[in-house]
Parts: structure tokens; sequence; C-alpha cells
């Protein structure tokens, strides 16, 4: 087997079989709860009511996280069905070259996001122990809270899927406490929460407002909506199961109820604690309003909302990005700390004055993939993938050089019109990404560089989980090349 081909079949990165589904319908749900607690969330609610009554802003996110959460639900199908990672299925609208480039932008990213989620849980750890024992050194907080983050998650999918199960109920708990202590504050300064605006507008700048709320909560999931089959991969569904609903059935009860809710709920404590104490940051404004054991309660639950969402949204999936960078000789456990390092390293809180336009920004270069992933996997492709030839070097999915221009172009059409119209960019992104990629893909590029599945559309060929089959990728060594193959289960 030549050097190029091993590359791409790095063990940590091969389809994952029906047996190794490992989350369950209310796992996957759990996770969403301590996934979608994160300070981000409290930003889009602090800056919405600047402009909006807290009910409008309540609306705003609800709509646009049931959205998003419908287009994590549809692109989860890859991993669903497959038992694709995000990184690996990228091989085919990018190549398997091409594919290294958005997928590091997405797995930055989450680096990213690491370093701002352990920074503030840091400093609630940091506050905890200051109340308890007067220390005082969030570095030091930062480092032991990064490091026990990335252990968890190294350790495999279920570990992060139980620490899940622990975290949630406090967080609910918690978080429902904290909506109390905030709206009591509120109104012992007189305050009404859901009437209070700082600054109201009316009209279409309301309207306008209205939207970009929505647009945030869109944006600010548009990463995993990209990147959710590296979870989704891992979620338990029926075999030869062909409706949709049922087979998806896991993915959609955490990404449409749980994500939703959550999101919502938190986007509401952002609001109220801004309108109550002047700042939307929970950790700032808890230790304002109470003391004691009280608040080193209420900086436990910011503690675990981070963990469990970084282990999750933001660790999995760069680590599996880094590793199909990397190849074999970058394992998922090196993925993960180098996800690890990369957070670190850029001090990402240095950005949480500029979050929402960060947002807005990111959400529209990732909505254009998100656009192209659907695109690619329910239009052209119909769902028929071969599976195989993305784990070889000179497959059907090498193309120019392992590079799909289709998918290039496209992607840079639709992330700098996203970027042009940066307060609706998630939905400017996918519109554009995905129609570009549909006509050059359908017109040009697959004409040129002919598709198996798209020539032959066979269910019994080019069909994962729906026809019972279990993708399994082996390593023949011939006279001529390496042949992958696959076998019913």
């Amino acid at each position: 087997m030549s050097q190029k081909d091993r590359y791409l079949k790095s063990p940590d990165l091969l389809p994952v079989s029906h047996s190794g589904k490992k989350i369950s319908t209310f796992g996957f749900a759990v996770m969403w709860v301590g996934m979608a607690v994160v300070l981000a969330a409290f930003a889009i609610g602090g800056d919405g009511v600047l402009s909006l009554p807290l009910g409008w802003v309540v609306l705003a996110s609800l709509l646009g996280s049931l959205a998003i959460g419908i287009f994590i639900t549809i692109v989860g199908d890859i991993g669903i069905e497959h038992g694709l990672s995000f990184p690996v299925y990228m091989r085919a609208p990018f190549g398997t070259v091409g594919t290294h480039i958005p997928s590091l932008t997405r797995g930055i990213t989450a680096s990213i996001w690491f370093g701002i989620n352990t920074f503030f849980g840091a400093t609630a750890i940091n506050g905890i122990l200051n109340i308890m024992m007067g220390f005082d050194n969030w570095l030091l907080c930062y480092a032991l809270f990064a490091t026990a983050q990335l252990i968890n998650t190294a350790i495999g999918i279920k570990a992060v899927e139980r620490f899940a199960d622990l975290a949630a109920p406090i967080i609910i708990i918690i978080s429902i406490w904290m909506y109390y202590v905030l709206t009591s504050t509120a109104a012992a300064g007189g305050t009404n929460v859901w009437n209070s605006v700082e600054a109201p507008v009316s009209g279409t700048t309301a309207v306008n407002a209205f939207l970009i709320v929505l647009f945030a909560n869109m944006g600010f999931w548009a990463t995993l909506a990209a990147d959710i089959p590296s979870i989704s991969r891992f979620i338990k569904a029926p075999q030869y199961e062909r409706n949709w609903w049922k087979r998806n059935k896991g993915t959609l009860v955490g990404s449409v109820i749980s994500l939703p809710l959550v999101q919502t709920f938190m986007v509401l404590i952002g609001g109220v604690c801004y309108i109550a104490l002047g700042n939307f940051d929970p950790v700032v404004a808890l230790q304002e309003t109470a003391t004691g054991i009280a608040l080193a309660v209420l900086l436990l639950m910011i503690v675990f909302a981070q963990w469990s969402t970084n282990t999750s949204a933001n660790v999995i999936p760069a680590a599996t990005i880094f590793s199909n960078t990397g190849g074999p000789k970058v394992p998922f456990y090196v993925g993960v700390f180098l996800a690890g390092l990369v957070g670190t390293v850029v001090q990402p809180w240095l950005l949480f004055e500029i979050l929402v336009p960060f947002l807005l920004v990111v959400g529209g270069i990732l909505s254009a993939i998100v656009g192209i992933l659907i695109v690619d996997y329910y239009i052209l492709r119909k769902r028929r993938v071969n599976v195989p030839d993305l784990y070889r070097h000179d497959g059907q999915y090498r193309y120019f050089k392992g590079i799909n221009a289709a998918g290039f172009i496209s992607w840079i059409i639709g992330g700098v019109s996203a970027y042009v119209m940066m307060d609706y960019s998630f939905l400017v992104g996918f519109v554009v990404g995905g129609g570009s990629y549909y006509v050059l893909g359908k017109f040009w590029w697959f004409p040129k560089y002919k598709q198996a599945e798209i020539e032959d559309p066979s269910d019994e060929k080019y069909l994962g989980i729906t026809v019972g089959r279990d993708w399994t990728i082996k390593e023949e060594e011939t006279a001529k090349r390496e042949v992958a193959s696959t076998e019913f289960k």
C-alpha cells in the first residue's frame, strides 16, 4: 500500500459500523443540554435587549435555533447513513487534498471556541476557589481545566456522553436558579425585565434587529451544522430503515427539541442579566449579586456548561479534522491535545468583545459549506456515496490533483456574499454557496469527472445503513494497486 493511500486511511477516520454507534437518542439530547449553555448565547441576549423587548429576543432565538437544528439534522444523515466524519465526506465536494482547507477552517474555529469556553470556565473555578480558600490564580485554573477536558475527550465518545449525563441535570437546575436570582435583582430595582429596552427601535429597524438576533443564533451553530457528521456517526440508528425521520430520530430529538429550548433559555438569561446588571457575562454578574456558597454553586454551573460544550461541540470536531489532516501519524487523541494547544496559543478570550460580529462572519463562511454539503449529498448524489473511493488516493474523488474546483469556487462565492451581507450571513452564504455548487457541479465539474453514484444511483451499491450495510474499508495489496471494497453484514 502506498504512503498516499495509507494517509487517507487513518484508523480513527474509517466508517463507524452499526455496532460502533454508542450514543442513544436520549444521550444526544442530554449532550445538547450541556452544549447549548455557552457564554456566547448570553452575549446574543445581552446585545438583543439593547433595542428589542426581551420577548422578541426570545422569539427570534427560538426560531433561529429551530432552523439551525433542522439544518444540523439534515447534514447529520451523512454520519447516520454512512458512518462518515465531516473531513472524510468533505473529500467528495472538495477533493481528497482540497478537504483540508475548509476542514481546517472549522477545526481552528472549534479550537478558538475551546479556548474561549475554557477561559470562562477557569474564571468560574477561580471564583469558587477564591470563595472557599482565598485562592486566586486563573491561569493555573485554566491549565488544570483544559487538561481535564482534553483527557475526558481523548478517552472516547462514551466518556463524553457520561459526563453530559452528569452535567445536564445540574445545568438545568442551576440555570433556573440563575434566572430567578437575576429577575429578582431586576425587580428589586423596579425593572420589569419583559418591558425594559435600553434604546427601543421600531419599523424596519426593529425587523432588522429581530433578524440579526435570529441569524446570530443560526450563525453560532453553523459550525456544528457543517461538521455534525463527526458526532452523528456515533448516534444509534435502525438498520434497514428507509423512513428519513425514523432513521434520524436520534439527531432530530437533540437538535430540534433540546437545542432550541436550551439555547433560547440561555439567550433569555443573557438578556435578563444585562437588564438587571448592565453586563451579560454571568460570571461577572453573579459575583455582584450572590455571595458565599450560593455564588459558588452558581459558578459551578458555568464550569459544567463549558466542559460539556467543549468536549462535544469543539474538541471532537477539531480533533477529527486534525487527525484527517495529519493522517495515521496524528491519531484522534493527538488531535485532541492539538485542539487544546491551538485554542490556548491564540488567546481567543480577547475576541469576546467582538463576539457577535465574529459569529456572523464565521457563520456566513461555514454556512456556504453547509449549503454545499446538502446540495452534494442530497441533490447531486441523492444520499448515495461511493465510500471506498473516499479512502483511495487514485479514486473518483481525486478530481484534478486532489481538488474539486466546483466546491472551492462555490465556497468563495458564498463566503464573500455572506460577508458583504453580514447581518444575514447564514442565509446568504447557504443559498449562494449551495446554488453555485449545484450549477458548477452538475453542468461543469461532474460531467468532466464522472461520479459512480451519480451515473448509477443504486441503493444496493451506494447506500449504507438503509440497506443494512456497514462500510468496511479493506487494505489488500495487489501487483498493481490497493483495492478498497465493501461488504454486507
